[in-house]
């Protein structure tokens, strides 16, 4: 699911990235979420999800 704002983020990400990052991260997972929302458009059954994290 997108992210709305920073504090929705993975903790994974929030501990590790600077806040400007983090900013760029979830912008980019957004845009990807958008981008693969069809199946076809995914690499070895991958979910949604798991594309959208990989791509940011």
């Amino acid at each position: 699911m997108p992210y709305k704002t920073k504090s929705d983020l993975p903790e994974s990400v929030k501990h590790v990235l600077p806040t400007h990052a983090q900013d760029i991260y979830k912008e980019a997972f957004n845009s990807a979420w958008e981008q693969y929302k069809d199946k076809e458009d995914r690499r070895d059954d991958a979910s949604r999800e798991e594309t959208a994290h990989k791509v940011a």
